[in-house]
């Protein structure tokens, strides 16, 4: 029974740390001080529910429990910060005073208001989506670094740098104004792009994807959604469940890789590609989208072939076209040059890939190795495809991945067809 409890407790915490501390963020006001909460408040679960038997609402026991244990923690350090003593009157007068909401739609959500704080215009761009991913997502700072393509110190340091900003300049912890919400709301929505990225091809671990993550990500998106219903929030939302419908054929029983042109069709999920395709639909219309739109297109392509061979790769790359010219990126080019491979053969796309890398772009970036491998392997290339496959190896830290192009080197030494 104990064993049972604390694999509860387990599971409550990978579920809900986060939404337990965004309400705790709410109540104390300090990402410090919540953080600290939240730990001290689990740990008192790990002792008092084996005893005591879980709570009716574990959740609202967490935040109430964190919230005396900051209490307690606040009043122990006013010796040395007088400051402290005034917010620990003020949070036990909120105790006393009020009760915790425990809804979790519309504005009033918790996390999505944490999110618009973390979003806040006084913060840097970059430190925005780096300080929401680590405090709202729980990611880690190397985590953040790989969705950055940039080293974890940098990470770190915008963390510390717009935790910093938030004391000084007393952002409040509260949600936008609607005449604020839509200059903040292109941040927010980059945030939930690389949070849904991390949990669709996660950057690390024996797990190809991260479930908790591309949920939240959605349902972070559907909240905006029905907040400020514009284009590119349809866009994303769009692009978000197009993805996610192909999670179960993305891998196999023993979780190994499967590619896109590979995967078993029928087990694509039809309720997200029926509700993704016409939130593309309507989002084209308004004819007031940009890039999340346009890449939702490309993924409703994808998902209106019954097979790779039908897969409609003029339309793909004209859509590449214009994403490119939208919103310029390394990364775009390479999925474009990869559309190019299929549309009009492997040469094309590799002369491609190959003009990015000595541009110096993505020569950290394990897919363009792995997609030039497989290019020179298709044009019979061997050394080529070798070298660039064992370059991408060295380059990624996730469990399937790396077995995928373990068995792709395998196959390259022992002659047979890749095919």
């Amino acid at each position: 029974m104990i064993r049972q409890i604390r694999g509860t407790v387990g599971e409550i915490h990978r579920s809900d740390s986060r939404r337990v501390f965004a309400t705790l963020i709410r109540l104390i006001g300090d990402f410090d001080l919540a953080e600290e909460a939240v730990q001290d408040a689990f740990a008192a679960a790990l002792e008092q529910w084996p005893r005591d038997g879980i709570p009716a609402n574990p959740r609202a026991w967490l935040v109430t429990t964190g919230r005396f244990k900051a209490i307690d923690a606040m009043r122990r350090r006013t010796r040395f910060d007088a400051s402290l003593a005034a917010l620990a009157e003020r949070v036990e007068a909120d105790t006393q005073a009020t009760a915790i909401v425990w809804e979790e739609e519309g504005v009033e959500d918790d996390r999505l208001r944490l999110i618009f704080t973390c979003c806040h215009p006084a913060l840097a761009p970059d430190a925005r989506a780096a300080l929401t991913l680590r405090e709202v997502c729980g990611l880690t700072t190397e985590e953040i670094a790989r969705a950055f393509l940039t080293a974890p110190t940098t990470v770190a340091q915008r963390i510390v740098r717009a935790k910093a900003k938030i004391r000084d300049a007393k952002i409040p912890y509260q949600g936008p104004s609607p005449e604020d919400l839509p200059e903040r709301l292109d941040v927010v929505l980059h945030v939930i792009y690389l949070v849904f990225n991390e949990g669709y091809s996660a950057s690390s671990g024996e797990s190809l994807t991260r479930a908790d993550l591309s949920g939240e990500a959605i349902r972070l998106a559907r909240l905006i959604k029905d907040l400020l219903p514009e284009p590119e929030v349809l866009g994303l939302l769009a692009l978000m469940l197009l993805h996610e419908s192909r999670r179960a054929a993305r891998t196999s029983e023993q979780g190994d890789l499967i590619l896109l042109e590979d995967q078993d069709r029928s087990l694509w999920d039809k309720e997200c590609i029926a509700e993704g395709g016409a939130l593309v639909e309507q989002a084209l219309m308004s004819r007031r989208f940009g890039p999340y739109t346009l890449q939702a297109a490309i993924s409703a392509v994808h998902a209106e072939a019954r097979s790779a061979a039908e897969t409609d790769w003029v339309q793909i790359v004209a859509l590449y076209d214009i994403l490119a010219r939208v919103t310029p990126s390394p990364i775009i080019d390479l999925n474009r040059a990869v559309a190019v491979a299929m549309r009009s053969g492997p040469e094309a796309g590799l002369a491609l890939i190959d003009a990015i890398l000595e541009r110096g772009d993505l020569d950290d970036y394990y897919l363009a190795h792995s997609a030039r491998a497989e290019l020179c392997r298709r044009l019979g290339r061997t050394a080529d495809a070798r070298g660039a496959y064992e370059r991408a190896l060295k380059l990624t830290q996730q469990g399937p991945e790396r077995r995928f192009l373990e068995e792709k080197l395998r196959l390259l030494s022992e002659g047979e067809s890749l095919v």
